[in-house]
């Protein structure tokens, strides 16, 4: 299959949160940028007008679109900023060090401290972050100071130094915001005890800490300190907002690559993540043509391979959604929970959305392998003996029992077939009974195929239960075509499948691609059958006042319409006006007929 063109591309793109690539025609990346709605942010580069020129250069040269699908806005920013200081497009502004976004580092030392910064130093220090709002670092460290109390010196705090008594206690531990650890008033383990809370509110678990927060604030209003109750009032409610855990992971997440698949009858996708210091620096989705039938696992580790050789990974441990064979030198882990989890889940949307939208691109450039996928999916999914090439479904139309009609709708390879769609009349059932209409319009319908020498069905769906099922299998039995053709029945309320002399339903995923194909079927049908009711009653309502006017036939009745459009207007036409449609007779009767009425 040929490259999409941008235009194609444009139609696939989701309407998700995420970052977009643009590449020219070198495949060099030129672009890169965040959007709310990747479909309506990408789309908007090629329908506005640009007054800058350089976005207008920058139009002209791009020749394909790639995106990755995120959570949440706040995931798109950062991996946007991750993916421009490591390409460094010729469009996008160079992105400096201090520019960079914040973190809250616990120092690797005695008496740690914590603190904000925009540098990322391996020395063993704990980071947590990026933040995209440095209110919210600034929220989180004076919720940390208010709580515990933390030193904010500089000082090399050995405990020789200390017995030597080198430092003097400032004036931060006279206003009762530090213990004084320099000066031997508060112990290491004691200080550690803090640490391992601060921990835990960083790591998002901010319910010991909100209930003393709320303390607080109970007690300043008590004490008729409002604007401190306030202040303390909206720390609480920005942090509850807040969403602790972002899909561009904890920094201690470093040198993992992160692979998932999804997979269908023909094809399977594999996506992969690769991630340092907490942050995707890297996604790529792998198709796979299926030839024979080949596991999830087998395909998985065929990838996995290919991948890692492609682009020269060194990791030592990969994530993944079940175990795979890949040699003892690699550490496979299959994440249950926490950040692991949170990767590996992103992971798979990314193979979902490349997916749907390697689908959309078949339809509109190869019809034919996309029915050819349908066909083998719906083979597979019904539990068939061929694939279902034609599939004719049936749909009884009653209101309270006036004019019972049916409606037969035809899909060839997964598409509608309307010059093949019939009506039926209803002729031998009396009254509103729909499995006596059902049994003689299925009847009627192989009856004429067998005549004719047409081609009988693949399948045949029946829309309603197994009382409809039972009635279509009747005519079935008496064509001799019974065994010959696959037939199915659907219930309306719960997409229930009901199979001959099954009496266990078929239930099938909401999402899957036979379902609403079926669904489809049924929903045609049923507008087919409802339009001829529909115009069959209203041809009734129409002709039923103007062909009883004595010594007015069909002829004339006919000729009036076509002129006068309605019934209405033919009875406030003028006689003159009558007159030169049906002749002076004819036109006294009918208007005659109205006015003597009035």
């Amino acid at each position: 299959m040929s490259k999409p063109t941008l235009e194609i591309q444009l139609k696939t793109l989701p309407n998700e949160p995420g970052v977009y690539q643009y590449f020219d025609t070198n495949g060099t990346i030129i672009y890169v940028g965040k959007a709310k709605n990747l479909k309506k942010r990408v789309s908007s580069y090629f329908t506005k007008t640009h007054d800058n020129g350089k976005t207008r250069v920058l139009v002209k040269k791009i020749a394909e679109i790639k995106h990755i699908v995120v959570k949440t806005e706040t995931d798109a920013l950062l991996l946007e900023n991750n993916l421009i200081k490591k390409y460094k497009p010729r469009y996008n502004v160079l992105l400096k060090d201090d520019k960079s976004y914040p973190w809250i580092c616990i120092k690797k030392e005695r008496f740690p401290r914590v603190f904000q910064t925009r540098r990322l130093i391996k020395d063993g220090s704990s980071y947590f972050g990026p933040y995209t709002s440095v209110k919210t670092v600034h929220t989180l460290i004076d919720l940390i100071k208010g709580l515990y109390q933390l030193r904010t010196c500089n000082y090399d705090l050995a405990q020789e130094k200390i017995d030597a008594g080198k430092y003097k206690v400032c004036l931060e531990y006279h206003l009762g915001n530090c213990k004084g650890p320099c000066e031997g008033k508060e112990t290491s383990e004691a200080y550690e005890e803090n640490i391992k809370a601060v921990r835990q509110i960083l790591k998002g678990n901010f319910k010991d800490s909100l209930t003393q927060f709320r303390s607080q604030m109970r007690d300043f209003a008590n004490n008729m300190k409002f604007e401190e109750a306030q202040r303390i009032k909206e720390k609480i409610e920005i942090l509850e907002n807040y969403q602790a855990r972002s899909t561009i992971v904890n920094p201690k997440i470093s040198n993992v690559d992160v692979f998932s698949i999804v997979s269908d009858e023909s094809y399977a996708y594999t996506n992969f993540l690769q991630l340092s210091y907490g942050s995707i620096i890297r996604s790529h989705t792998l198709e796979i043509k299926k030839k024979l039938e080949e596991t999830d696992k087998d395909l998985l580790e065929l990838a996995i391979t290919e991948i890692r050789q492609r682009f020269n990974s060194n990791s030592k441990e990969i994530y993944v959604p079940f175990k795979v064979n890949l040699g003892s030198d690699l550490k496979i882990t299959v994440p249950k929970l926490g950040d692991k989890k949170h990767i590996l889940d992103l992971s798979i949307r990314n193979a979902k959305y490349y997916r749907l939208e390697q689908l959309k691109q078949v339809k509109i450039v190869d019809p034919d392998r996309h029915a050819n996928r349908i066909m083998a999916q719906m083979k597979s999914d019904l539990r068939l003996s061929e694939e279902p090439r034609h599939i004719e479904c049936f749909d009884n139309s009653n209101i309270q029992g006036t004019h019972p009609v049916a409606a037969c709708v035809v899909f060839k390879n997964g598409k509608p077939s309307k010059r093949d769609y019939r009506h039926f009349n209803i002729k031998t059932v009396e009254g509103p009974d729909d499995f006596a209409s059902m049994e003689e319009v299925v009847y009627r319908r192989y009856k004429r195929l067998l005549d004719e020498a047409q081609p009988l069905p693949h399948l045949i769906i029946i829309d309603g239960g197994k009382g409809q099922l039972s009635s279509a299998l009747k005519s079935l039995d008496a064509l001799d075509l019974r065994g010959k053709i696959a037939i199915i029945g659907i219930a309306k309320r719960l997409e229930e499948l009901f199979y001959p002399n099954d009496p266990i339903p078929l239930y099938l995923d909401k999402k899957s691609e036979t379902l609403k194909i079926i669904q489809q079927l049924r929903n045609e049908a049923h507008r087919f059958g409802i339009e001829h009711h529909r115009n069959k009653r209203s041809k009734t309502a129409l002709n039923t006042e103007l062909e009883t006017i004595p010594g007015i036939g069909e002829k004339t009745v006919v000729e009036l319409l076509k002129h006068f459009k309605s019934a209405k207007r033919v009875a406030n036409a003028k006689l003159d006006e009558l007159e030169a449609v049906v002749g002076v007779s004819r036109a006294e009767k009918v208007y005659s007929y109205y006015h003597e009425k009035q």
